[in-house]
């Protein structure tokens, strides 16, 4: 299949009149853009709805699709169909934007964010804050990607490869790096994109690293149908040729994931996971319901021979002269037996009622899931029968 590029602008404050060289900045993003006729757009740092509303505007006939995330000053504009957007705010003033995207009938999830600057490694009064937003930024891809097919991850994260918070990121999202993954890389060395060359970089706190560092990232991930891997990464080096300043102050990263479908396919072992679970709670239903039938069973003989037992403690009532045909002790014994036995039969049963519903419910569920799978197979995408899905992924910063 086609490529299917994928950028991720930081536009570098884009603060009209405050920042530099912001609107032509904005014009060269939008004819970079434009050119390069991309099919997903990621925007950081758009301060300014104007701006956004003129890239839209300017991509508008390769990318009709876009959303604007107003609280949070990112935006996403794509030629596919934006079935769903979220975005979640965080400690520190920093935030997420989420788009859920239809992409040859598969479901990829893509995140952009950018967390908070660190300033002065030595002395970095803001580690904490990072260490927060890392923390709650994989909280908020776990817990919104569920059943993705393909998950990516674009920004700045302002952290370097080793940092905790980068780690924790990953070993708990799952996320792999473009760079450590990629065969094919051709750019800044050792992937840097943030460097002492960019006219709009503080280049003192990056003489400690030999004039660069790498603090963007495009994070990715597959699934249980889909394999990903980076086929190339790539940065860009230098201002946009033609004029004395770059696009931004972070250099640009394009990748190229290959999307392969696993031999399982269509969900195959979440239907027969979901179908082993569902038999196995089924077998727990019946059982419980034998077990609430017996304890039924048992309270009713319990109540009856209790009416019994009342019915023969009224006919001396009855029959004046008549002494108890019982001794007291055997038949007060007897009668709080009885009793004893309604009751924790009684207690029983409501017992298993309860679990009997809760079982019920989750049978339901299943139910439902294994039927949801059944849809989601007869709209299977005719992509996943072909050898390769290609998807390139650019990030500009």
């Amino acid at each position: 299949s086609n490529p299917q590029p994928l950028v991720c602008c930081d536009c570098f404050r884009g603060i009209r009149y405050l920042s530099k060289n912001c609107k032509e900045r904005f014009v060269l993003i939008g004819d970079l853009l434009s050119l390069e006729q991309l099919d997903i757009v990621l925007l950081q740092e758009v301060w300014c709805e104007k701006d956004f509303l003129f890239l839209k505007k300017k991509l508008s006939s390769v990318s009709p699709y876009s959303h604007y995330f107003k609280s949070v000053y990112v935006a996403s504009v794509s030629s596919f169909s934006v079935r769903d957007a979220q975005h979640g705010d965080w400690f520190g003033g920093k935030a997420v934007g989420k788009v859920l995207l239809n992409i040859s009938g598969l479901k990829v999830h893509i995140f952009i964010t950018h967390l908070h600057a660190e300033y002065c490694r030595e002395k970095d009064s803001y580690l904490p804050h990072r260490m927060v937003q890392a923390w709650e930024l994989q909280q908020f891809i776990r817990h919104t990607s569920a059943g993705a097919d393909v998950v990516i991850l674009g920004g700045d994260l302002n952290m370097h490869p080793d940092d905790l918070g980068t780690r924790l990121l990953r070993n708990y999202t799952g996320l792999q790096d473009s760079f450590s993954e990629t065969a094919n890389f051709d750019g800044c060395e050792e992937g840097h994109t943030h460097i002492s060359e960019n006219p709009f970089t503080n280049t003192d706190g990056l003489v400690p690293f030999g004039g660069g560092v790498r603090i963007d990232y495009i994070l990715f991930k597959g699934s249980g149908e889909v394999d990903v891997s980076c086929e190339s990464l790539s940065t860009t080096k230098g201002p946009v040729p033609g004029h004395p300043f770059p696009y931004s102050d972070h250099e640009a990263l394009t990748a190229e994931f290959l999307f392969t479908p696993t031999t399982k396919g269509n969900g195959c072992s979440e239907r027969q996971s979901v179908n082993e679970a569902r038999t196995e709670v089924k077998v727990g239903l019946h059982c419980t319901e034998r077990m609430r039938h017996t304890a039924a069973r048992t309270g009713i003989m319990g109540l009856v021979l209790l009416v019994l037992e009342l019915a023969i403690a009224a006919v001396p009532l009855f029959a004046l002269g008549t002494e108890q045909p019982f001794p007291k002790a055997s038949f007060y014994l007897l009668g709080a037996l009885c009793f004893a036995v309604l009751l924790s039969t009684l207690m029983l049963y409501v017992f298993y009622s309860m679990e009997v519903k809760a079982l019920q419910g989750t049978e339901d569920q299943m139910r439902l899931a294994i039927s949801s799978f059944q849809e989601q197979l007869k709209e299977s995408p005719k992509v996943l029968s072909s050898d390769h899905l290609k998807l390139d992924n650019k990030l500009l910063k």
